[in-house]
């Protein structure tokens, strides 16, 4: 009976000694994390995400790191410029563990450390740049403040990934002075602006004047070349004609150089009479002058209008010259 019990008993104890044993020996690692095993106390490798398996009583789990990307949240700090300008300045940080063993081993708290050196190496950055400097080139802080991070904690196993400024707040003076500077550069690009535009229409303006006389002068050179054509085709033509009846009389048609007489005396008579300053004409012509000039029209009249067809053939004129005198 003893016995028997004593039996149950030891089995009871091995069957929870292999549970306890099986339920150290296997592991099961969260997907993004990384489990660090040591043997007595030493580390020895790593268990990656999934089923891990240790000795039991011999090997344990150390650490468990984080290997996804984490971000730390630097508090505000101040810092002073070179030019002795007291900013505050607060920025965050994001990290990933490359190398879980060199994380949990080599350095004793690594969000604390890592919080540290961002802190100093901004007071760093920030004492290296004007006020201007660093309020208008914040890319360039972050780009130095990730390349100096990426450096320092490389021996740790950690990858520097981004490391963003927040915000930079200078003093309250300071910032009133900024505000009235920026006020006063505005209006001046407001001024220069207006002032540009004011240049450029007046440019136009005289383009367009420019453009303008241009086309009159191609207008009036346009017409004065067509007066002169005019002109000179009204000269061939007046040339042709005192020609042809040059040619009558040569043939002793004294009537062409009646008509040709009489047709420049009525043209001098109507431009006398029709000149804007002439109010009065006097025109002392010779009664008989005048009426043997008449009479001369109308033989010319008479030579073109009647029996004069047959001479003006003759005689090879044009009808505007006239024929023979009768």
């Amino acid at each position: 009976m003893d016995f028997s019990v004593g039996v149950s008993v030891a089995a009871v104890v091995l069957v929870a000694l292999v549970v306890v044993t099986l339920g150290i020996g296997i592991n099961i690692v969260p997907q993004g994390h990384v489990y660090t095993v040591e043997r007595f106390g030493k580390y020895h490798r790593s268990l990656e995400s999934g089923l891990g398996l240790i000795a039991p009583y011999v090997e344990r789990i150390g650490r468990r790191v984080n290997v996804m990307e984490q971000v730390i949240d630097v508090p505000s700090q101040e810092a002073f410029t070179r030019d002795n300008a007291g900013v505050r300045i607060d920025a965050v940080v994001f990290y990933q563990v490359l190398d879980a063993a060199r994380a949990s081993y080599e350095v004793s708290n690594l969000e604390v450390a890592m919080m540290t050196l961002t802190m100093t190496n901004i007071r760093t950055v920030v004492g290296s740049m004007d006020l201007d400097q660093l309020l208008s080139h914040r890319d360039e802080i972050n780009e130095r403040l990730l390349r100096v991070m990426d450096v320092a904690a490389s021996p740790w196993g950690v990858k520097m990934t981004r490391i963003e400024i927040k915000d930079i707040v200078p003093p309250a003076d300071l910032a009133g002075a900024m505000a009235r500077q920026m006020k006063a550069e505005r209006e001046k690009r407001a001024s220069v602006l207006e002032a540009e535009g004011h240049r450029q229409a007046e440019i136009l303006r005289a383009e367009g004047r420019k453009q303008s006389a241009i086309l009159e002068a191609e207008g009036r050179k346009e017409a004065a070349f067509r007066d002169a054509e005019a002109r000179e085709r009204g000269a061939e033509a007046e040339a042709r004609a005192t020609q042809l009846v040059s040619e009558a009389i040569a043939k002793g048609d004294l009537a062409a150089a009646n008509f040709l007489v009489a047709e420049k005396y009525v043209e001098a008579v109507k431009a006398i009479a029709t000149a804007p300053n002439q109010r009065v004409v006097v025109v002392p012509i010779e009664a008989a002058a005048l009426a043997g000039t008449l009479g001369g029209i109308a033989e010319i009249t008479r030579s073109v209008f009647g029996e004069g067809a047959p001479a003006r053939k003759s005689a090879g004129l044009p009808p505007n010259v006239g024929g023979s005198a009768r």
